[in-house]
């Protein structure tokens, strides 16, 4: 008998009544629905054992033989759907008894043991440990888990875009809330305010940060995890992806003894990777270098670190106070949120100290007009900025499965495009999760206070007025750097779109 065979495909799991699923994934036999027919799914490796137990439950699905891969990315799917029916049979009251039961899972995550060693546990460590390992084997930043109405869904924020992990019963959803409150020393009881807490673990020997929030919403508790990165996760300027010229600017920027350099850019557009980039370049032990961050998402070597804390008055203005009298070389601020923080870092680069930070700013000029606007001086700013970053992260097309494209005329001639060049866009493939993208890459404009700015400043002009004059000069701004991408077919209109090619 031929069996049909399908490579490269992307199934998604056939529950049917009256089936032991169980069962049929120990002898390596799946199901699920090619178009409208449903079918029993087979690899090369356990073709006998699968074909021998579809014999014996007597299944008339019709077969097909999938590649390596293809089978094992279905097979995830079915024990992940395997481990939520496990939790639907437990009773709703048991998640008391759960926690009390698993207490050892706390010492087990305090300890740093490896979470793949945790085999014969209870099945909601079991999905809480597979869900770590799931994040980290993916590259994901950040793991989602929201309750709706009917139904519990986590999603992983994959370079920089969510995407849908599995979805869980609403009352198995409570019970992994749950447990991942305990492990991070929150409070089980309470689910009428929001949370939030740190935890460790430890996976194939690394051990990782975990910054946890839990906030309450309509239809219950919804949790994000964002997973921290070591010092040995830092990339540096070169890995960021920036071009040649821009990485060569900034070493010239760092060598300042004194001065204000700042990184700007939107939420998640990879502002702290930078900061903390620029840290390990020029971290020395002849240097005293200490940061105020909300929160610490590196654990950087050679570098000091404060962890700001509202609640007892640590805010970044009373921790960058306190720096100042620790005699630093270089200090790093978070964040400048207000005009108080914005004061004392302004005096600190004019009293001899390298001052890094970030604002909330689209562009790099338009940081001028915000700092102004927080009550810091033209003057000042003209003799303490040395220079500022706008950047922005841009998802990479999947080499292996971009196509051309044609772009329509219109989109051309607004972008001031070449028609002769090819573009590409997303498809999705194996190698890529599906997605299209593969890795993201930093683009950044970079805008040095040189005379001609100064003088600018001092004549009045706007932020808007000096961008036209530096832009005529020859600053290439991140829109620049976007179309560049596009024609070197790293990535796909949409995506630059996205990122905000319009905005010159």
């Amino acid at each position: 008998m031929q069996i049909p065979v399908l490579e490269h495909v992307n199934l998604e799991p056939l529950v049917e009544e009256g089936i032991d699923y169980a069962a049929a994934l120990k002898s390596n036999l799946l199901f699920a629905s090619i178009g409208k027919e449903k079918a029993a799914i087979v690899s090369k490796e356990h073709l006998s054992a699968a074909l021998n137990h579809k014999a014996r439950i007597g299944n008339s699905y019709k077969t097909y033989m999938l590649d390596s891969e293809s089978f094992e990315r279905l097979r995830h799917k079915f024990m992940e759907i395997q481990t939520s029916n496990e939790f639907e049979k437990m009773q709703s009251n048991a998640s008391e008894e759960l926690i009390e039961a698993e207490s050892e899972l706390l010492e087990f995550i305090q300890n740093s043991q490896n979470l793949l060693s945790s085999e014969e546990s209870a099945p909601i460590i079991k999905l809480v440990n597979s869900l770590f390992f799931q994040a980290i084997k993916k590259g994901a930043s950040d793991i989602h888990i929201e309750v709706h109405e009917r139904k519990g869904e986590v999603r992983f924020r994959i370079d920089g875009a969510l995407k849908k992990h599995l979805d869980l019963e609403k009352s198995v959803t409570t019970l992994v809330i749950n447990r991942i409150k305990v492990i991070s020393n929150l409070d089980i009881s309470e689910k009428r305010i929001p949370q939030d807490g740190r935890t460790q673990v430890a996976i194939s020997g690394k051990t990782l940060d975990i910054r946890v929030s839990v906030l309450p919403t309509y239809h219950g508790e919804r949790v994000v995890m964002r997973i921290l990165m070591q010092s040995e996760s830092i990339p540096t300027l070169e890995e960021l992806g920036f071009a040649k010229d821009t990485t060569e600017a900034f070493y010239k920027l760092l060598n300042h003894s004194h001065g204000m350099i700042l990184v700007t850019g939107p939420t998640g557009s990879g502002k702290s990777t930078t900061l903390h980039s620029f840290l390990q370049h020029i971290a020395s032990p002849d240097k005293n270098i200490i940061t105020v961050e909300d929160p610490v998402e590196y654990n950087a070597d050679h570098v000091n670190q404060i962890q700001v804390n509202d609640k007892v008055g640590l805010t970044f203005a009373a921790g960058l106070r306190s720096i100042l009298r620790q005699d630093p070389d270089v200090v790093m601020v978070g964040e400048i949120r207000d005009s108080e923080t914005a004061q004392i870092a302004i005096q600190a680069a004019l009293t001899g100290h390298l001052l890094l930070s970030t604002l909330h700013t689209n562009d790099a000029t338009s940081s001028l007009t915000r700092l102004m606007d927080m009550g810091i001086e033209d003057y000042l700013l003209s003799s303490t900025l040395i220079g500022v970053l706008a950047q922005r992260l841009v998802r990479k097309l999947c080499p292996h499965c971009k196509v051309p494209t044609m772009l329509p005329k219109p989109v051309l001639e607004e972008l001031n495009l070449d028609e002769k060049s090819v573009y590409y866009k997303a498809v999705g493939c194996r190698k890529c999760d599906f997605t299209g993208y593969s890795g993201r890459q930093a683009v950044g404009e970079l805008f040095t206070m040189n005379p001609e700015v100064k003088e600018m400043m001092k004549k009045g002009l706007n932020d808007h007025e000096i961008r036209q004059i530096m832009k005529s000069q020859g600053m290439k701004t991140i829109s620049d750097k976007l179309k560049d991408m596009m024609i070197k077919g790293t990535t796909s209109y949409e995506e630059a779109l996205r990122v905000g090619i319009m905005d010159e």
